[in-house]
């Protein structure tokens, strides 16, 4: 998969590697890369998580619990 965007930068892409490179050579599209895709479409609507917010919960492993039942 590669990453284009067409010639007045208007719109960004993903492509297969063949579809890429006659894209490339007929002039229609520039490569760019995976992170101008990230950023400009594909998380562009998506909300903003808050940093160090999720909530954690302790579950004991399935070998804890086996020892668990063990020691019972």
């Amino acid at each position: 998969m590669k990453t284009m965007r067409s010639r007045d930068g208007k719109r960004i892409w993903r492509t297969t590697d063949e579809k890429a490179s006659q894209l490339y050579q007929d002039g229609e599209a520039n490569y760019a890369t995976k992170e101008e895709w990230k950023r400009e479409v594909r998380d562009f609507n998506k909300p903003k998580e808050t940093a160090g917010v999720k909530s954690k919960t302790n579950k004991p492993s399935k070998a804890q619990k086996r020892q668990l039942r063990k020691t019972l």
